[in-house]
């Protein structure tokens, strides 16, 4: 992988918010249940710029808010070609793994939940994804955006083999 970080400011783009779970959570104290709300957002441009976050809160709307602020700090950049991913790739954080792969124009994007999200946040159209271990969303959303944070420019590639396109692919 290249040294250059794949990190994006957020200034630059304009980002559409997707909210993937939201969660009610009880703390029980001595004067009964004291509610509160976590949200799991992912935001991006659609254009290859993805992100998620985090936020808590007693209020449903201001958890949302502080998510969106999480997820605008932690936004990374994808490669895709021709509305797909450039190669299959696996990603994993925790027990959460996921598998991606390119399709063809006019699949769509065939996917679960948090993964559906986060994908068509960044921009990929059509692509096959498979969640294969914990269904939570907080691990899913972060392997799916470690899967695609792994996946390499074939422009790239070929320049730092010092090779053509076609080679790359023919050779």
């Amino acid at each position: 992988m290249s040294n250059k970080s794949n990190r994006v400011k957020p200034a630059e783009t304009e980002l559409k918010e997707k909210l993937v779970t939201l969660n009610r959570v009880a703390k029980v104290t001595k004067g009964g249940r004291t509610f509160s709300f976590s949200a799991i957002v992912v935001v991006g441009d659609g254009n290859g710029t993805v992100g998620h976050g985090l936020g808590k809160a007693r209020d449903v709307s201001e958890s949302i808010s502080k998510a969106v602020d999480d997820a605008k700090k932690n936004l990374v950049k994808v490669p895709i070609l021709k509305g797909t991913i450039p190669h299959e790739q696996k990603g994993k954080y925790g027990a959460g793994k996921v598998l991606i792969k390119p399709a063809s124009d006019g699949t769509g994007v065939i996917a679960g939940g948090a993964m559906r999200a986060v994908l068509e946040s960044a921009g990929v159209h059509n692509v096959l994804a498979k969640s294969q271990g914990s269904s939570n969303p907080h691990n899913v959303v972060k392997a799916t955006i470690d899967a695609l944070k792994k996946l390499r420019n074939p422009y790239d590639i070929a320049k730092e083999r010092g090779i053509s396109m076609e080679k790359l692919y023919n050779g």
